[in-house]
């Protein structure tokens, strides 16, 4: 495994001593994850510089702690350490507001994505740099690795009717950017027209694995502790909108799939003769402390990662699916949540037609043919935005 020493976005900045924010009043989207290389928090960082001016912190989905649940409500309060207020943007508001950003010059994302269309940390990112436009200030954004590397783009390109907190754009589910490439993306192709500054990383190359770059892993949310959790969850996140649970309440959520009316040793035997590449599945049973079937016995399987760069996430997460809603078609249930009428897996997805087709016999391979094109389209858009190479120069 190849080594490398990354320099995050804010540890490029910190270098240069801060240089294009000093004297400036500075507003961060933070959360746990923004941190340097000695694991000092950004905020506590910019609070104590005596040149710069920390006014208002702005925390995404699971607080600027990442100690709440997905689908919690933040609220607003004063950050205990800096007295430095805390915006909440999510919640009733998702937009910092003009009253927010009243006493900021300039404002700042620094938060580690996990490279999946689902995660709201981009949106909350997109919603800021539209409060910035409108404010009039310009917006930064301290790059960090995509985690499961820069160079897999994977699954279908999201139907804007089915625009949602948990996909806002027209991207892949897999997309293979940076946070800061696609701020850029944002910017330009969805109208946003912020007055942008991407701090590169320095070292990252495009097929590194965060494992690979020397950097520590803050788990980015409660159910991503790890990055074998971020790897499989493309495909293991879209149970979230099925009967089926997704492995929350585990020690490792979004690898261990089950429901008490699986038929494990049925689904094993149907995982594995399809043969699928970068993967191994396990037989396993598990008893959530919370969230769906908590405190009963669950069956079902743990999915194993064997060989990374040939593992399709989202392939495999359709396939698992496909097989549980085939063995079990009188138990297997898509979701709704209580106040929509949508199932929750198209919200997911970007699209019933998936569902759709699953319903009616497609084969997982015919369905991903089905969305290549696209993809394609967004594979040649992209290009205009990467600004890491994939190999070192030589």
């Amino acid at each position: 495994m190849k080594k490398g020493r990354v320099k995050a976005g804010v540890e490029v900045l910190s270098r240069r001593s801060f240089d294009i924010i000093k004297d400036k009043r500075v507003g961060l989207v933070t959360n746990q994850t923004s941190v340097t290389e000695s694991l000092r928090h950004v905020a506590d960082v910019l609070y104590e510089s005596p040149e710069i001016k920390l006014t208002a912190l702005f925390g995404p989905e699971h607080g600027i702690r990442g100690d709440l649940q997905g689908g919690r409500v933040v609220e607003s309060y004063t950050d205990g350490r800096t007295g430095v207020p805390v915006y909440s943007l999510y919640g009733e508001t998702k937009k910092p507001t003009m009253d927010m950003l009243s006493d900021v010059d300039v404002l700042l994302f620094d938060i580690q994505d996990v490279g999946a269309r689902y995660y709201t940390y981009i949106y909350t990112m997109s919603y800021a740099m539209e409060a910035a436009s409108e404010a009039g200030i310009p917006f930064m954004v301290l790059d960090r690795p995509n985690p499961i590397n820069g160079v897999s783009v994977e699954g279908n390109i999201l139907n804007p009717e089915f625009r949602s907190f948990v996909g806002r754009y027209p991207i892949p589910v897999r997309h293979g950017m940076t946070v800061g490439e696609l701020a850029m993306l944002f910017n330009v192709e969805y109208g946003i027209e912020a007055d942008l500054k991407v701090v590169r990383m320095e070292g990252w190359l495009r097929d590194m694995w965060f494992d690979e770059t020397g950097l520590v892993w803050v788990q980015p949310s409660p159910n991503i502790p790890t990055l074998e959790t971020a790897i499989v969850y493309p495909g293991t996140c879209l149970f979230e909108g099925t009967n089926v649970s997704e492995g929350r309440g585990t020690t490792k959520p979004f690898e261990l799939l089950g429901a008490p009316w699986i038929d494990s040793s049925r689904l094993i035997a149907e995982l594995r003769s399809r043969q699928l590449p970068g993967a191994l599945f396990r037989q396993a049973h598990f008893t959530p402390a919370f969230s769906k079937y908590c405190g009963q016995r669950c069956s079902g399987v743990q999915v194993h990662v064997t060989e990374r760069d040939a593992f399709g996430p989202f392939e495999t997460g359709l396939h698992i699916i496909d097989a549980v809603r085939k063995l079990h078609l009188d138990r297997f249930e898509w979701t709704k949540p209580e106040s929509g009428s949508r199932y929750y897996f198209d919200t997911l997805a970007g699209t019933d037609r998936i569902r759709k087709q699953l319903c009616d016999g497609s084969s997982v391979s015919e369905i991903i043919e089905g969305f290549w094109e696209e993809l394609s389209r967004f594979m040649e858009m992209r290009k205009n935005y990467l600004l890491y190479n994939r190999q070192a120069p030589t």
